[in-house]
């Protein structure tokens, strides 16, 4: 292992529910040891200027002109990261000087890779100025600009979290974001997509049926009754037939067809539909899974864990019980990420994006 640095990462996620903030030493190729993490949850105001520019986003993409709103939207979301930023070091014991990089992914408002055209949110300048580290943003669009899909990038991480496991490969990493998404590791093969819905359509549905941001532990859901034409008709979607790598939007799946079932019947079906739709996945590995290690806020739905386990013929344990931090793991992801960018090492590869050669990328920002 080659010198290692103190670095730390920030992910926002399409659940848009906080950041996520995680210090991890690393060379870029090896982790040495992860740090704290944490998560400082939005307030109202920052999540409702993230779901205003998520929908301004789609009338950019039609050619209309970048509104205030947008604008507005990023500042929120940069200083909140700063704030972040600031709560890990004091909870870490470090100063800003002892900190290499940050590596800041920003918020996606759209992802369009068959138009060679992704878009993260987050001014990493003003970030750099704030905290006093060098940031490493923008790190998917020279993938999609290359034909790759830009997504996901976390997949090299998991690839260096389970040359350290003692689990028996292969082994299948399931990150259930606001996006839910695979990563296949087998010896030196990663493999990686996105599977379809993670918890969007179930946090869009309890926000619309209950007032609250989330199915707390799936209870919710564990009332309703699945219904079986609903489900079959989502499961309809040609993206599961589209060979990966392939990656998705988080308005790509709607709940239009439970929008006529009761709200714990929707979110039983909405529920089922993400543990299916996961579970598909099985047919694009070259051989089963000896353990499914759960990511991301969905391991915490106890109803939809349970849904997942009865559809795969294979262990489902959650990153903790692999000695992992699943809270931390996307943000541990992209402080990797940012020393990789630093050391012009690929972010990603032909199996996890569909990009014609291993391609590095990000932006660097100077603290001064």
């Amino acid at each position: 292992m080659s010198e290692i640095s103190k670095v730390i990462g920030l992910m926002s996620g399409t659940s848009l529910d906080g950041v996520d903030a995680a210090q991890l030493e690393t060379d870029g190729v090896d982790i040495a040891r992860p740090g704290p993490g944490l998560t400082i949850p939005y307030n109202k105001e920052t999540r409702a200027l993230l779901k205003a520019a998520l929908e301004a986003a789609r009338d950019v993409a039609e050619g209309g002109p970048v509104p205030h709103s947008i604008r507005d939207a990023e500042r929120h979301l940069t200083e909140a990261h700063a704030e972040a930023v600031k709560a890990l070091l004091k909870k870490a014991g470090l100063a800003a000087d002892q900190v290499a990089m940050i590596g800041f992914h920003g918020q996606t408002i759209l992802h369009r890779p068959a138009q060679h055209w992704t878009w993260q949110i987050g001014d990493g300048g003003l970030l750099a100025r704030l905290t006093g580290i060098d940031v490493v943003n923008d790190f998917r669009s020279a993938d999609v600009k290359a034909g790759g899909q830009g997504a996901p990038l976390v997949p090299l991480y998991h690839a260096a979290l389970a040359r350290k496991s003692s689990l028996a490969p292969p082994l299948v990493l399931v990150n259930i974001g606001g996006v839910a998404n695979v990563t296949y590791i087998s010896g030196d093969l990663v493999l990686a997509f996105d599977t379809g819905p993670g918890n969007a359509p179930i946090d869009d549905w309890m926000h619309t049926h209950s007032g609250r941001p989330v199915d707390e532990d799936g209870a919710f859901a564990a009332t309703g009754t699945v219904n079986g034409a609903a489900l079959e008709k989502m499961l309809a979607n040609p993206f599961f037939d589209r060979i990966p790598p392939k990656s998705l939007d988080r308005m790509d799946f709607g709940s239009d067809a439970v929008k006529d079932l009761s709200p714990a019947d929707g979110a039983a079906t909405l529920t089922a539909f993400t543990a299916a739709s996961i579970a598909k996945a099985r047919q694009y590995f070259p051989e089963a899974p000896t353990t499914w290690i759960v990511c991301g806020g969905g391991r915490h739905n106890k109803t939809l864990m349970a849904m997942l386990k009865a559809r795969v013929n294979a262990p489902v344990i959650a990153a903790e019980e692999a000695g992992w931090n699943g809270d931390a793991m996307e943000a541990e992801a992209f402080a990797y990420l940012a020393m990789r960018s630093k050391k012009g090492l690929p972010l990603s590869l032909p199996t996890t994006t569909g990009v014609q050669q291993p391609m590095t990328g990000g932006k660097l920002h100077r603290k001064a």
